[in-house]
């Protein structure tokens, strides 16, 4: 995406009702300035935006970023009608009923990327029978509509979005996670929930410089699940188990009694996104010595900024 830039103003980064603070860091990380959009809900649940009226300059001299979830589900739908009022700003469509300003101004052409820290039905990737929605790639096709560039933050399957019209950055946040552990918790070794999402924890690995494997799952009985190391002694060691997003928990907490039992001294858990269902911080403090988790959702337990990824995403785009 070709950017043009003006003298006089700083490219702004946006925010509705959700990812304020991302925003406000991305923005110091890329030297860009923080505009925070109007955003509330009519009495019926209804969404209701705005861009106000003194940024509507800012907004058409500069391309601009938007930092919204598509989560929960009122994200899906304030992240379309956020875009919708950037894109009727920078096309000059300005006509409303009260009169006020100017109603019609020159297009400035393309420049909205979208940055999303937590993309909603991410695991919905896969149609496991006949007619059923593949989710995370329907509202892909909404979203790119409304854009010219996504970044999406650790996405659970990336391929899903093959064949998108428009330039989509995948961005990970495992370096600002290894950063974390190898600081605060020194681990022996990187362990992958399942062998599907090996890359991540070999990642974080090398950037630690320590060894990594993946727990196997075992199927005892109808209900019971084993999950179990493979080729790995750790016994008197700290691992950290890495995965893209903890829900209820309910995996890290059988793997964290799995590595106890064969002798693991400290089990930690580290995830991009922390969603915490059901109780899962109560659970979890049960199981792990740790959590570490990004900002991409808002929650108690967020110890890694989500910025630093999007502003590598952002600035591929920008460039």
């Amino acid at each position: 995406m070709k950017v043009s830039r003006s003298p006089s103003f700083q490219m702004p980064v946006l925010s509705g009702a959700s990812g304020g603070n991302i925003a406000e860091s991305l923005a110091a990380i890329l030297g860009m300035e923080h505009i925070q959009l109007e955003s509330r809900r009519f009495p019926d649940g209804e969404a209701y935006v705005k861009v106000p009226s003194e940024d509507i300059e800012s907004l058409r001299s500069e391309a601009t970023v938007l930092i919204s979830n598509t989560y929960p589900d009122s994200g899906i739908m304030q992240t379309v009608l956020l875009l919708g009022a950037i894109n009727d700003v920078r096309r000059g469509d300005l006509a409303n009923l009260k009169g006020e300003g100017e109603q019609r101004m020159d297009d400035v052409g393309p420049g909205v990327i979208l940055a999303i820290p937590y993309y909603g039905y991410a695991r919905q990737d896969k149609r496991f029978s006949p007619g059923e929605a593949v989710s995370a790639r329907i509202i892909a096709g909404v979203l790119t509509e409304c854009c010219d560039g996504i970044v999406i933050l650790d996405l659970h399957a990336p391929e899903v979005l093959d064949g998108m019209n428009l330039p989509i950055e995948f961005v990970s946040s495992m370096p600002e996670i290894a950063d974390r552990l190898r600081k605060n918790v020194g681990p022996d070794f990187i362990l992958s929930p399942d062998k599907g999402a090996i890359s991540r924890a070999s990642e974080v690995a090398g950037l630690i410089g320590c060894e990594f494997s993946y727990l196997e799952k075992t199927r005892i009985d109808a209900h019971t699940i084993e999950h179990t190391p493979k080729d790995l002694d750790v016994s008197g060691k700290v691992v950290a188990i890495v995965d893209d997003m903890i829900s209820t928990g309910g995996t890290i907490c059988r793997a964290s009694d799995a590595l106890r039992r064969q002798g693991a001294k400290e089990v930690h858990a580290a995830c991009t996104h922390g969603l915490f269902t059901g109780g899962a911080l109560s659970r979890l403090a049960n199981h792990v010595d740790g959590i570490h988790t990004t900002d991409s959702l808002p929650n108690p337990r967020a110890n890694v900024s989500a910025a630093p990824a999007l502003a590598r995403g952002v600035g591929k785009l920008i460039e």
